[in-house]
């Protein structure tokens, strides 16, 4: 295989996992391959805001959404944002 590994305990990882893509649909690789995509990104670059302060009013505000949403008085469902976009 062209560019794979050639260790015996990693050609059989490598074959496990060779299989697990070849099941994926499309968006599911490119959801995966998003992801990985970020947390690379984030590992390199890190987090552009770490170490800066927010005011106490952004973050009141921020938690009482944050409850909101846990609570369900605000936000949508998931199912009813795609069926409401017709990607259902």
């Amino acid at each position: 295989m062209l560019g794979g590994p050639t260790d015996d305990g990693v050609m059989d990882l490598w074959r496990v996992a060779m299989n697990t893509v070849g099941q994926m649909t499309k968006d599911e690789l490119r959801e995966m391959i998003e992801t990985i995509i970020e947390q690379k990104l984030l590992e390199l670059l890190g987090d552009p805001d770490e170490g800066l302060s927010i005011r106490e009013a952004i973050r009141e505000r921020l938690l009482r959404q944050k409850e909101a949403v846990a609570s369900g008085e605000r936000g949508e469902p998931f199912e009813d944002v795609i069926q409401r976009l017709g990607l259902g």
